[in-house]
């Protein structure tokens, strides 16, 4: 496993670039830091202006959003990566909503911690079956710009990093290991002014928002003025 013979060093690193990056990294949501833990961020909510952000696409081309030029509503899922047995879980309980929320006009895009190379590689086969041939853009979020901007950037622990090293992960190049940072899974219903009309943010990575829930939000934003 070539991430265990390394790990003292990358550890060693990562707290050098988690110590510079705690002010690089702050975008959009400028005047609140990467948050200690899960339980103390604070998401952008309902009525707030979405945030101005990039992102990367899977050939790692930039994909800016930008709340000003929407041209039409969009519903943000973000997730923490591949290596994620319950983001897996959840990506695949969107294929029975996915369609739907396509048919509103609405664009459905998925923020993923993990490197633009991983984003499918790192979902498990029965995931990458399930959202297989939906419409949908998946992007990396690695620089964790989005998640700083949203408010929902977290620092993850040193246990977590190392866990995840020692199950073989291949968390290289993610948010997590270039920045030390983690997102609170989130979705946020963006109007196609820019406006978030609906959030949801749980600092429990086990709950997330059933699908039936998402395409009501989706509902709301696509019949909004």
């Amino acid at each position: 496993m070539k991430y265990r013979a390394f790990f003292p060093l990358t550890l060693v690193l990562l707290l050098g670039v988690s110590a510079i990056s705690s002010l690089s990294v702050r975008a959009g949501h400028a005047d609140v830091p990467i948050a200690e833990s899960a339980e103390t961020v604070n998401p952008l909510g309902s009525g707030d202006p979405a945030p101005h952000f990039v992102v990367r696409t899977v050939d790692n081309s930039p994909f800016e959003f930008n709340p000003d030029q929407l041209e039409r509503p969009a519903v943000l899922l973000a997730f923490r990566g591949g290596w994620c047995p319950f983001c897996n879980t959840y990506l695949s309980e969107m294929r029975h909503v996915i369609p739907s929320i396509r048919a509103l006009g609405v664009d459905v895009l998925f923020l993923s911690g993990d490197r633009p190379g991983q984003l499918f590689d790192s979902l498990s086969m029965e995931t990458q079956d399930d959202i297989a041939g939906l419409d949908y853009t998946i992007l990396s979020d690695a620089d964790a710009q989005a998640a700083v901007s949203l408010g929902i950037a977290f620092r993850a622990s040193e246990a977590t990093i190392k866990r995840r090293l020692e199950k073989g992960d291949d968390i290289d190049g993610s948010a997590m290991m270039n920045h030390g940072v983690l997102p609170v899974p989130s979705v946020f219903a963006v109007d196609r002014h820019g406006i978030i009309r609906f959030a949801f943010t749980n600092a429990d990575y086990k709950i997330r928002l059933p699908a039936d829930e998402l395409l009501a939000a989706a509902e709301s934003i696509a019949a909004a003025d």
